[in-house]
């Protein structure tokens, strides 16, 4: 015969009306004792409430946003037949984060079998005499021994507070943020990352400031050290709680090397279970955006993080600490940038840069680094193409049309990409998806710096409404009007120093296209017809391609296939 058990928020010390943010169950599913049920979350502390009776789901008596005290039943339990027993509910059997708000630190413990009296009796340190060197030790854990050291927060030489976190030890179900009982200086570091403690190891040497005194051990009673989450959620247990999805864009950036959540010396807000699952991927959770309530990394974060580092080809978990506790190398383990007093050798001006160049810099940054690109030089001889564009300007001067050699360079390429489709291309993943539209992008000089405005559907525009257009969009981004629109969407990117000057160069490939065409000024050189050098005006190209897509057989004949166009434009139209 069944019966119906009632499972309650057990003993959660002081704390009262504590909103529910994530529910892990529903009706109807089968749960075991301790399987969690639902997280709390007050303004110090994260709660993982586990079950204390095994059976069907029958109902479910709270919703996320709720608030519950000690006592509030969260569930009710048919447990199947006379065998299978509630556990007692033990006090102190919700799981937490404890994050004091002065100092970020927690200590979590997976049991509350532990006797409260037995955890208040733990012996404190007395003070410390001022200016004399003192002992910071394991506090007491409960029933735990020879638990990991997996994060060291200090080193010798830092100077800390009473409960700034020192280290953080994991068990199989608990991770535990031992705070300092000092304060002052870190004259010596005991423990390393890998080694296994107990209550009592000592973590860290501490000489306290003048008059400062050591506060005592804190101890694992349930106010202050809760049980932590189980092993993992259940593979079938639902996600109430819907987390907020990061954008394509946002996956790029994070799997980048992009700014964490988490404050630089901060720690990082996540479950046991997260963090676990978070070791198992490889992860470094201070590389994860988090999107669950008031900064916490919920399971679907790390999940989300490993995609977009997939997709990116930047391996997670890669950006380790270097000298002042980060990696300037944007997850490729490389060396910090150089900081350097110019000062010293001589007079100097510091000027911030542009607003355009701080974001073209970012984007370049990481297409040179994440894209194998090589580039492909060809002439193109534009002799008679040239002279065609200057007697069509000469005919048009009353009505002020003009045309470009940009202009036919970009009817060209529109030509070139219908020929070669896989210039016309996107990588997403694994697939490569291929655009049966047209929009050409120019790089524009500007005072500030380059823009690259997009001019649509090219291939459905004369070389005069090019020429008008390419204009006109030149005109915006000299003036700073270029808005969003003008400047995405594009298929093909072409950067022309013509201007300028100039032999060759290499541009770097405009993510997410997959090549980019460069060209400079024009100069005439001799040409051996077969019988005879003759002058013949050459324009020098650059063709930057992404390697992944197109290699350098395929590039070449793009090269020269355009390079055949510009020498005789009525191919064009073929």
């Amino acid at each position: 015969m069944s019966e119906l058990i009632e499972v309650k928020v057990p003993d959660i010390g002081d704390y009262a009306d504590v909103p529910v943010i994530e529910l892990f169950v529903k009706p109807g599913d089968t749960i075991k004792v301790e399987d969690p049920i639902a997280t709390l979350e007050s303004d110090k502390a994260t709660m993982d409430v586990p079950s204390t009776a095994a059976g069907v789901v029958r109902e479910v008596l709270v919703q996320v946003g709720d608030r519950v005290a000690e006592g509030k039943v969260l569930i009710k339990v048919e447990a199947a037949g006379a065998g299978t027993a509630a556990a007692p509910a033990a006090a102190g059997s919700a799981a937490a984060q404890a994050t004091p708000a002065n100092s970020g630190a927690a200590l979590e413990q997976s049991k509350a079998s532990a006797p409260p009296a037995a955890a208040a009796s733990a012996p404190a340190p007395a003070p410390a005499a001022a200016g004399r060197s003192t002992e910071v030790k394991v506090p007491d854990i409960g029933d735990f021994s020879d638990v990991p050291v997996i994060e060291l927060f200090v080193k010798v030489g830092d100077t800390i507070k009473v409960e700034d976190s020192i280290a953080t030890l994991e068990s199989d179900k608990a991770t535990m943020d031992v705070p300092s009982s000092a304060a002052g200086v870190v004259r010596e570091v005991k423990v390393k990352v890998g080694d296994r403690v107990s209550e009592g190891a000592v973590l860290i040497v501490v000489d306290s400031a003048a008059g400062a005194a050591a506060a005592p051990a804190p101890a694992a009673t349930p106010a202050a050290a809760r049980i932590a989450a189980a092993d993992a959620t259940p593979a079938d247990a639902p996600e109430a709680f819907e987390q907020s999805k990061l954008s394509a864009p946002a996956l790029a950036q994070a799997a980048a090397g992009a700014p964490s959540a988490v404050a630089l010396g901060g720690r990082v807000h996540a479950s046991p279970s997260v963090r676990a699952y978070a070791r198992e991927l490889g992860v470094d959770l201070a590389q994860v955006r988090a999107t669950g309530p008031k900064g916490r990394i919920v399971r679907e974060d790390v999940t989300t993080f490993v995609k977009g580092a997939m997709q990116s080809g930047i391996i997670p978990g890669k950006a380790a600490a270097a000298g002042a506790g980060v990696s300037l190398g944007g997850g490729l383990d490389l060396l910090p940038w150089p900081k350097i007093d110019f000062s010293k050798f001589g007079e100097i001006e510091a000027k911030p840069l542009s607003r355009i160049k701080k974001i073209s810099g970012q984007n370049l940054a990481r297409n040179w680094v994440m894209i194998p690109a090589v580039t492909y030089h060809e002439d193109a001889d534009i002799t008679d193409l040239e002279a065609f564009r200057v007697a069509i300007n000469k005919e048009n001067e009353k009505s002020g049309k003009k045309l470009t050699m940009l202009a036919f360079i970009i009817k060209a390429s529109v030509r070139a990409l219908q020929q070669f489709p896989e210039f016309n291309t996107s990588l997403d993943g694994d697939n490569l998806i291929y655009k049966k539209y047209f929009n050409i992008a120019f790089a524009a000089d500007t005072p500030n710096g380059l823009v690259v405005p997009v001019i649509k559907n090219a291939d459905k525009k004369s070389v005069f409404e090019i020429a008008a257009e390419s204009g006109e969009l030149a005109k915006k981004a000299r003036d700073g009007k270029l808005g969003p629109a003008d400047m995405s969407g594009a298929c093909f990117t072409i950067s022309s120093l013509g201007g300028i000057g100039g032999t060759y160069f290499a541009p770097i490939v405009n993510a997410p296209e997959v090549a980019i065409l460069g060209v400079n000024k024009s100069v005439m050189k001799p040409v051996w017809d077969g019988k005879q050098f003759v002058p013949r005006l050459t324009l020098p190209m650059s063709l930057t391609a992404d390697h992944r897509v197109i290699d350098g057989a395929l590039a070449t004949r793009f090269n020269v296939y355009l390079a055949q166009l510009l020498s005789d434009f009525r191919r064009v139209m073929l």
